[in-house]
Formats: C-alpha cells, structure tokens, sequence
C-alpha cells in the first residue's frame, strides 16, 4: 500500500491545498480524483498566492500530476490555468489527463444558469460551472469524453448525437450555441490538451506496483457527497475518500492513509442547513479573521461553531486515520469557543444527520463552552508552545470526533504548519 488520501471533511475550502503541498513533498505523483472548476485551491508557494480550480496542488511539488477520470474538465478553463502556472513560471507538462474524465462545454454553463433560475426559491447555489449538468450527462450516458474530445471526428460525432438533445430538454440553447461554432472553437482547445491526455488508470497502476508514493487530494468537502450530504445542497460526485477508488481507477487496498481536513470552526458556501451557523458579531468576526470568502466565487463563506457531528460523519464515511485542524489561529482573541457534541432532534439526542433537509433544519445543536486564548499563537512550532486552552480545545475535538489530530495550521504559510504524527506513504 502505498497511498494518502487527503480529503475536506466539512463543506469544503478547509484548507486542502495547504496541506495536500506539504504531503506532496513526500510523494512521487499527485492524483485528483473528483470535481471540476468549481472546486478552489489556495496554496502559498515560494511567498506568492495561488488559486487553483483544476490542476492538482501537487503540481508545486515538482512531480508528475494526475487529473483522474472522475473529474469533469472544462477545457477552456483548464487551459487558462495552464497559462497561469506558466506565467509565474511553474511546469505544467507534467500534468497527465485521463481520456475517460467528461468534458464539460458551454451549454452545460448554460444549463447550470437555466436549471438555477427555474427552481426559483429552491436553487441550490450552485458555481454554475457546468458541474452538475456534465456528471448529468456522464450518467445519462450521453456525455463526451476526454478520448472523444480530443479526436476531431469522434468530438464532432458526439456533439451531433447530444446536442440536439439538450435542445430538446432546453430551448433557449438553440439561439445560444450551433454545433459548428461549439466544434470550431473547442477542437482548438483540444489540439492542445490532446498531448497530457492517457489512459491514467493503466499508469497509475504501474506506479502503485512500483511502490510509489501516491498522494489522492480531494475536491469541496465530503459534506457534499451527493449520498452522505445534505442532500440536495451537495455536490455531483464522492467528494471524500470513497471516492477514490471509482475516481482514480484504482482498487481501496492501495489506500493506506485517510487524512481529513477540517477547520477549527465551521464554513459553508451557497444554500443549504448548516446547523452551527453564527448570525451575529462572533460569525463576523471568524470570517473577517479568517479571510472566509470563496477562492472560486469570492461570494462570503457563511461561519458558525466546530460541528463534530458533521466530522464524525466525514470520519465513518472516509475512514479517517487522521485529521488536520486548520485555521486555529483564527479563534484567538475569543473569550469563549463552542463546539457541537450532538444534536436534539424530535425530542431525542442524535450523533448524526438526518436524511432529510427538514429533518437537519431543524435539529437544535447541543453546545459544549471552553474557555478562549487571547495569545497570538501564528508562531508556534510545537503543540506545547499553545495556550493550555488552545491545547485542551483541540484534545477535545479529537475525543468527540474519534479521530486523532495529526497536524494542525496556525496560518497560510507552509511553515505554520505543526506536524504531531508523520503520515507515511
């Protein structure tokens, strides 16, 4: 066995980047599994911001990268990473494209919107990136693939067969889009996309028989599962490390670690429950400390108290060997910090989220207090250089989701990270 999986274990943006470059200087190859353009990382590399919306954050780590067939790629968008890597003067030939991930076009953005505004008060809060209406046709079985897409005959084939389809199912694309001009202007891309693009489940295999270290980096949060979420404010795809083995294309025996990331609070981008949300001047004052506005969308992250029930969720779903306890520093100054332990629901104590949207509206989170720290701790280097406080909020975290803290962040930088046990490949 040799591979980590890093997977976001709340509703997404809880600092995976970060800590899939640091895991990425241990590993040979890095490996995206799930996810499109809608899914942001930031990463701090040689003192410069970077946000990455396809390309694996391993792609600093100087290895090769993998984008997985599970993954639905806008090429357009991909390319435009490509340059923005290029421009700051970072390889990107060593990215490798699976010619089975689905490729999203530009009608799928417009059905994004169209689906949207025709659920009125009920929309979901989408990126409208195409995500769900490209993982719609993949499972419709009218999707185009990256092999089609970047063979001129087979792409324009494909776009004949579905096309006229989706015009069917919407109309207003007819005046929008023609096949000869969606053709014309995607082949280009194609052209140049067609030299990364294999079959990554065949080199993927030959790496793991060669014992290398294969690092598994996630997308969004495994609160977005389209299963185990809060359906249906979730995602197309398996988000956590579940995800892997129908992502990557290969077997879960290769798997050997399960690192969750998680924040010491709680965010949430677009609609849906989020039960420990804070409406009042703490909520302001985590987001403002923690800079909780969307990499991809820059829309304001909502902000409420560390949930164990959702990371315990996470945990079982995942089978977390670890966790990463991101942004504590972003806490200092409160006098006093809450965590969720479980939920009142129907009159009864639960450890777990309803099945139903209703169902988690209206749970009533049971709320354990501890004291604060006023200390700035953004330069700690050891877990006893923390205030004794800061030290027994994380103890406590660890005994209510079950789960060890293998590292946590005290800021942006690679640097301020603390490793507590070593994650081995």
């Amino acid at each position: 066995m040799a591979g980590v999986v890093v997977v976001g274990s709340m509703w997404g943006d809880e600092g995976k980047g970060k800590v899939t470059d640091y895991l990425a200087q241990k590993a040979d190859i890095v490996v995206r599994y799930v996810g499109g353009n809608n899914a942001g990382h930031t990463i701090v590399y040689d003192g410069k911001k970077f946000a990455l919306k396809l390309i694996p954050s391993g792609i600093f780590s100087g290895h090769e990268v993998i984008m997985g067939n599970g993954m639905v790629v806008n090429p357009k968008a991909f390319l435009e990473e490509v340059k923005y890597l290029n421009d700051a003067g970072i390889d990107t030939s060593r990215i490798r494209v699976s010619d089975r991930c689905h490729v999203i076009l530009p009608y799928h953005l417009e059905i994004d919107e169209l689906q949207e505004k025709r659920k009125g008060d009920k929309s979901i809060g989408t990126t409208k990136r195409g995500i769900g209406p490209a993982y719609t046709d993949k499972y419709s079985r009218i999707g185009i693939r990256m092999g089609e897409f970047v063979d001129e005959e087979l792409f324009l084939e494909k776009l004949n067969e579905t096309f006229p389809l989706k015009v069917m199912e919407y109309p207003e694309l007819a005046d929008l889009f023609t096949i000869e001009g969606i053709y014309n202007e995607y082949k280009e891309y194609a052209k140049k996309i067609k030299p990364l693009v294999c079959d990554t489940g065949i080199l993927l295999d030959e790496y793991l028989r060669e014992d290398k270290k294969v690092l598994f980096e996630g997308a969004q949060g495994a609160m977005l599962d389209i299963d185990y979420g809060t359906y249906p404010y979730v995602t197309s795809s398996h988000p956590g490390a579940n995800g892997v083995s129908e992502g990557a294309g290969i077997g879960p025996l290769y798997i050997k670690e399960a690192i969750g990331i998680i924040k010491a609070y709680t965010t949430r981008v677009g609609e849906g429950p989020f039960p420990t949300e804070l409406f009042d001047e703490t909520g302001d004052f985590i987001r403002e400390q923690g800079h909780e506005y969307g990499t991809v969308t820059k829309r304001p992250r909502r902000t409420g108290w560390f949930d164990a029930v959702v990371v315990n969720q996470s945990r079982r779903m995942s089978s977390l060997t670890g966790v990463s306890l991101m942004l504590l520093d972003v806490l200092s100054g409160l006098d006093t910090i809450k965590i969720c332990s479980a939920y009142k629901y129907k009159g009864e104590i639960i450890h777990g989220l309803p099945s139903t949207v209703k169902g988690v509206e209206e749970v009533e989170p049971i709320y354990e207090e501890m004291p604060g720290w006023e200390e700035d701790i953004t330069n700690v280097q050891s877990f006893a250089e923390l205030p004794v406080n800061c030290q027994n909020y994380i103890r406590r975290i660890e005994e209510l989701i079950h789960c060890p803290v293998v590292m946590f962040s005290v800021g942006p930088d690679r640097k301020q990270t603390v490793v507590l046990r070593d994650i081995e490949f």
